[in-house]
């Protein structure tokens, strides 16, 4: 621990010593792409870095900069060429976003080091999203440290990673099952990220997914949000291609080590809490009783899919909160909000860490994106698994199959889970003696996420040894590689 409100040891005055003189020196950029579940992980990591000393500034689209708020963390805008919306302007176009990006981005990031530089206050190193690999071409532009930063699971990037370095097979036909990838379990065709299983349905995304390797040799770092005692073998798998730094989970320090005084929010919201509505329903509960379901910021279920969820949380008996955005109402069955009444609650957006860390949640329904994964390990949480594309897929043979912590329902030709097995699945994780096993799996990753992220733990460490590495560079100037 760096910081101390009582009193300190000799070794905590050395660390403080330690934090002062990095405060001078060394200053991170970190510049997650636009959307709230990359934004969420970086600007984590930048609070974590701040923590220690360094002067951290996210780096941010005009359309979303506004949002972001954190301590002891200063914002400043670069430009995507669609100030306006952001990628809405676009109409959904990934490749004229990307490019756009790239084209704008790269101008507006260099005239931003340029200004810290004559401020006085240079940039020691870029922190990007894998997702946009020019980055580090800026950065190495203009004589900076670049480290690309994966906002998805240490598996998934080995996949994408194999398949970028010739090492995998895109496969095509079902002979080629399962892809046998190094370091992680055997995959069929529904485990598979849905840009590989269907590369002709996504030809955008995928060039996006394997550009993300296109010059990481050329990288300082490389860091994925996973930790050690998680993917550990899957690492392992690709470490001479991939030799990634995790540093994970990046999930509010309030509710893992409490490391960050105050931390209990990702400090970057694109939309409006209802936090007192939920907490409130939430009290009157009995402890692990509610299911808590939600499909993330941008996942939409067919209409057909999300009547079997709505009657099979009805037919349950369970009680339930369903976090659902406005645009998806339309879906449920005709009246259904008056049916479910008095065990379910409906709400267009609630704070999900406050309410997996609530003693009356029992459950995750979840889409299984990465960062309600790790939310859910972090938080002891067992889950249902209802993914539905891309990365989704692979996260829930994970949780399922892996780290035991949940059930993923089978679906049925038409690619639908039907309410009866959905019942089912929700009847094995709230009831019985299956249930306990699956309880038990969940805390022993909430204690082991925990660790990774406390003093001296292996995601720990490797920022110190990230922080400790800038801070002696810039004593001596050099640019070597860590």
């Amino acid at each position: 621990m760096l910081f101390s409100d009582s009193c300190m040891s000799p070794l905590t005055h050395r660390k403080n010593k330690m934090v002062k003189q990095r405060q001078k020196k060394v200053h991170v950029v970190v510049l997650p792409y636009p959307a709230q579940g990359h934004i969420n992980p970086i600007v984590q990591f930048a609070k974590r870095l701040a923590s220690k000393g360094v002067k951290a500034t996210v780096a941010s689209t005009h359309y979303t900069a506004n949002s972001i708020t954190a301590p002891n963390i200063t914002v400043e805008t670069i430009s995507d060429g669609f100030d306006e919306s952001g990628f809405a302007q676009t109409n959904n176009n990934v490749k004229l976003f990307l490019s756009s990006f790239k084209t704008n981005g790269s101008r507006t990031l260099s005239d931003l080091i340029k200004k810290h530089k004559q401020s006085g206050n240079p940039i020691t190193c870029i922190v990007y999203d894998s997702f946009f690999p020019w980055v580090l071409d800026v950065a190495k532009e203009h004589g900076l440290y670049g480290a690309a930063f994966f906002t998805n699971s240490a598996a998934v990037c080995n996949i994408f990673c194999g398949i970028h370095n010739g090492l995998l097979e895109v496969p095509v036909k079902t002979q080629d099952l399962p892809l046998h990838v190094p370091g992680l379990p055997p995959l069929d065709s529904s485990d598979l990220p849905s840009f590989i299983r269907f590369p002709e349905s996504y030809p955008a995304y995928m060039a996006m997914k394997l550009s993300q390797f296109s010059n990481l040799n050329k990288a300082h770092w490389m860091f994925v949000n996973t930790f050690h005692a998680l993917e550990a073998q899957v690492v392992k798998g690709l470490a001479d291609l991939f030799p990634a730094k995790m540093i994970g989970p990046m999930v509010p320090s309030g509710y893992l080590d409490g490391m960050i005084k105050g931390d209990k929010g990702y400090g970057a919201s694109l939309w409006k809490p209802l936090n007192e509505e939920c907490s409130d329903w939430l009290e009157a509960k009995a402890p692990q009783s509610v299911v808590y379901i939600s499909f993330g910021s941008m996942v939409s279920l067919t209409a057909e899919q999300m009547e079997e969820v709505a009657w099979g949380l009805k037919e349950s008996g369970v009680s339930f909160l369903w976090v659902l955005r406005e645009s998806e109402h339309a879906k449920l069955p005709g009246g259904y909000r008056d049916m479910v009444k008095d065990r379910g609650l409906i709400v267009t957006w609630c704070n999900q860490l406050q309410l997996l860390a609530h003693e009356a949640t029992g459950c995750f329904v979840t889409h299984c994106g990465w960062n309600s994964t790790l939310e859910s390990l972090s938080l002891g949480v067992p889950v249902v698994c209802l993914p539905q594309w891309a990365d989704q897929l692979t996260d829930a043979k994970f949780l399922d199959q892996i780290w035991e912590v949940g059930v993923w329902p089978k679906e049925d030709e038409k690619g639908i889970v039907r309410k009866q097995e959905f019942v089912k699945s929700l009847k094995v994780v709230m009831e019985g003696e299956r249930s306990q096993e699956i309880r038990r799996n969940a805390n022993k990753w909430k204690k082991l996420a925990r660790e990774a992220v406390s003093e001296g733990g292996t995601s720990d460490n490797h920022i110190n040894q990230f922080v400790n590495h800038l801070m002696n560079a810039d004593k001596n100037g050099s640019l070597n590689v860590y």
